[in-house]
């Protein structure tokens, strides 16, 4: 069998058939058979070895979900038994270092831990961090195999390794909504931007080129004590002091590989056999170094010592701008992808969920947490959306968590990201089509001139949490759009928070309007700032846009609005 097979696993049910393959002999005939716990044949396959990898590869007839079963690959005289293996929903868990956060380094992770033993059919395997310059065929190494959930072998094995907590409590809820059971394939690493996730093809699509990266200065990376080249752009952020737990695996706390396409080579082009059920992802902020760590392989540095300077992840330093293009972009190759490397088991529209980035430096003027956000759904402050079917997001910049012992970037509150991720994956990938998952979003703006106002009229019933809140900004002036621009912008004009008005010295500036009464579903905005045409509104254009869980505005479900522009 290839090597994400294994005891315990659990493969995909119907209406899909699993998709098996292994290694053999050229030319050999493998005989596939399923059996139940009582030793019945269920099912038999065949399939041949072929050249030039010399792999089988067989499809299983659709099944039920449940189980125990076993099975067996036989070629002449020897074969290998796979046991305690289930039908049901298996989910692709990927990303950077928010996604690698173990469930033992998460808000109340003692009790979440503790709860392990009660989810004997939700099963977990993690793939090691790897890179390649070319597509593997399977995975190199493998850091968790399947496995029973428990509290200390893999549910808490130290932090940024496994097993991840966002992706475990998303298996847990789906498994509590469903009845099913679940199998979670966690692929993540730290500090690693979308670009060295996509293939090739996404990279083409976006007009980036498949050498960015390759040759740039001396600059590390720092995975198992080897040394890579990193964007020389990647390296210089303020650090951050964090504690260095003993058990913590060093290279998942800093910025893992920049190169285009070197994971997809290595951690998801190997997995494209395997029937899925859906995709969770979590990945986008800024990856850092100290100055100095970059200067020497992890092997000479001393463990011991009081503080590090962690990883974050990646796409606000490097081709936020085109994040628009490469994200749909991943999705859409990702989909094709899986669905012809599992001969059409998967879905070709697999549901595809993710985070919307968090917050990282409180009162921050940079805007490329914001930016990177709207990007995140194509630029049109939503999903699913005609860019992006099928997909769902859960809103996350609630959630800042300035006094995070592994770094503000990395928030301990992931029982709310993988709750908000739930109510995608029910509406979105179960189709519940009454189950609302997504947070108020405004659907008009009336301008009523004579008085200076502006009326915002909202998707859903309103709730508001921070009447003073100044979230709320605007842009004005008798100039198109695209004539307003920052000094030095690179994200086609739009600045972060603030309004333009032709009167001022600065036309380009976005102001404050001040929320003057919230109805049902109404915001009333003060423009006493300007008094020009209104070109522009956005709402939460910050890195550290509130307070946890006290955005100015949510639905009667507790759910964020998002940010808009």
């Amino acid at each position: 069998f290839a090597s994400y097979y294994g005891d315990h696993m659990v493969l995909q049910q119907k209406p899909s058939g699993a998709v098996v393959w292994g290694h053999g002999e050229l030319g050999a005939m493998v005989t596939l058979t399923l059996s139940g716990a009582s030793g019945l044949v269920i099912m038999e396959k065949t399939a041949q070895v072929k050249g030039p990898s010399g792999t089988w590869t067989a499809v299983l007839d659709p099944m039920d979900r449940g189980g125990p079963y076993a099975l067996t690959a036989e070629q002449g005289l020897e074969n290998v038994t796979l046991w305690d293996i289930y039908f049901g929903d298996v989910w692709l868990c990927s990303g950077q270092s928010n996604m690698a956060m173990t469930v033992l380094q998460v808000a109340n992770a003692s009790q979440e831990l503790a709860a392990a033993a009660r989810y004997p059919y939700v099963r977990v395997f993690a793939a090691a961090p790897a890179r390649s310059s070319v597509e593997l065929e399977d995975l190199e190494q493998i850091d968790l195999p399947w496995s029973i959930p428990t509290a200390a072998e893999n549910l808490g094995q130290g932090n940024f390794t496994y097993f991840s907590a966002v992706c475990w409590l998303l298996g847990r809820s789906l498994f509590e909504a469903l009845g099913t059971p679940i199998g979670l394939v966690e692929v993540a690493w730290g500090g690693t931007p979308i670009e060295a996730w996509s293939s090739r093809r996404v990279l083409k699509a976006c007009g980036l080129p498949e050498d960015m990266g390759r040759k740039e200065g001396p600059q590390i990376s720092l995975c198992r004590g080897a040394c890579f080249t990193l964007k020389a752009a990647m390296c210089f952020v303020p650090p951050l002091n964090v504690a260095l737990s003993s058990s913590a695996s060093p290279h998942q706390h800093l910025s893992g590989p920049q190169t285009p396409s070197v994971l997809w080579n290595a951690m998801i082009h190997p997995l494209l056999n395997m029937t899925l059920r859906g995709v969770a992802w979590y990945q986008g902020e800024p990856p850092f170094l100290s100055p100095g760590v970059e200067q020497l392989p992890l092997s000479h540095r001393a463990l011991s010592s009081s503080s590090f300077w962690g990883t974050g992840e990646a796409n606000t330093l490097l081709n936020t701008d085109q994040y628009n293009c490469t994200f749909p972009a991943l999705i859409a190759d990702w989909r094709w992808a899986f669905h012809t490397g599992s001969a059409g088991q998967t879905e070709p529209r697999l549901p595809f969920g993710f985070v919307q980035l968090s917050t990282y430096r409180r009162g921050s003027a940079d805007d490329s947490f914001a930016r990177l956000r709207w990007h995140q759904t194509a630029d049109l402050g939503l999903v699913p959306n005609a860019r992006m079917p099928s997909t769902f997001m859960a809103v996350a910049m609630d959630l800042g968590d300035e006094h995070s012992p592994y770094g503000s970037i990395h928030p301990r509150d992931k029982q709310n990201v993988a709750h908000r991720l739930l109510l995608g994956a029910m509406a979105v990938a179960y189709g519940d089509k009454g189950l609302v998952f997504q947070g108020p979003f405004p659907t008009r703006a009336v301008l009523e001139v004579t008085r200076g106002l502006l009326n915002v009229t909202y998707s859903q019933e309103l709730i508001w949490r921070q009447r003073d809140a100044q979230a709320f900004e605007v842009r004005s002036g008798i100039s198109s759009p695209k004539s307003c621009r920052r000094e030095g912008s690179t994200d086609g004009g739009f600045s972060p928070p603030q309004v333009c008005c032709s009167s001022q010295a600065s036309p380009c500036q976005w102001l404050l309007a001040p929320v003057v009464a919230v109805g049902s579903r109404t915001v009333t905005l003060a423009l006493s700032g300007c008094r020009t045409l209104v070109l522009g509104l956005r709402y939460a254009w910050a890195e550290w846009p509130c307070e946890y869980l006290a955005c100015p505005l949510y639905n009667s479900q507790g759910l964020p609005a998002p940010p808009f522009l």
